[in-house]
């Protein structure tokens, strides 16, 4: 049986690059305002382009919607040591065509979603020791039950991939309000990378 179970398993994973429209009929069907409201908590690690750890982290979210316009709080917590934060400002289009801003995002964020999934790209602005660099990031979302979520990312630097991203994120409490998350978003200080 076993035999028969491999050579499938092997053809799944061995198929050509992925297209947004083979998720079409993928449940549950993922919509923002139903998976990113309320409170959520993620983990993730990055790795390298070698494939090795480089940071590991926890998150916790919060977000509010006025119908099809979001406001998605994101506060980080490094392995590292580092605090940094983020704010979505997110647009859905009737045909499921997404687009978002925050303050470390250069430009627009654009994607779109397709049954349980959402690919979005944006370029990301990311501190360091002496200033920032800017990386493209392609961002492919998979909600695998109602509540649980988990986000692929890869990030570029002149057509290259530099590191790979891996998260996992949890809904909490779908009808939690974000008033004290987003006081305590606004108290929170970025740290600096480590020099």
């Amino acid at each position: 049986m076993k035999f028969v179970i491999l050579p499938a398993i092997l053809l799944s994973l061995t198929g050509c690059s992925q297209s947004l429209d083979d998720y079409q009929q993928m449940q549950p069907k993922l919509t923002l305002p139903g998976f990113f409201s309320g409170s959520s908590q993620a983990f993730g690690v990055l790795q390298n382009w070698r494939g090795q750890q480089t940071l590991h982290f926890s998150a916790e979210l919060c977000g509010q919607w006025r119908g099809n316009q979001g406001d998605l709080y994101e506060i980080f917590q490094y392995s590292d040591g580092r605090t940094d934060k983020r704010h979505w400002q997110l647009q859905v289009a009737e045909n499921g065509e997404i687009s978002g801003s925050a303050e470390d995002v250069v430009g627009k964020a654009s994607g779109r979603i397709s049954g349980n999934t959402l690919y979005w790209e944006y370029v990301l602005r990311i501190p360091q020791v002496d200033g920032s660099i800017d990386v493209a990031v392609k961002d492919w979302l998979y909600l695998v039950t109602p509540q649980q979520l988990v986000n692929r990312s890869t990030l570029h630097k002149f057509g290259l991939t530099v590191g790979e991203l891996t998260l996992s994120i949890q809904q909490q409490d779908p009808a939690a309000s974000c008033a004290e998350f987003i006081q305590r978003y606004q108290q929170t200080q970025r740290s600096a990378p480590a020099a």
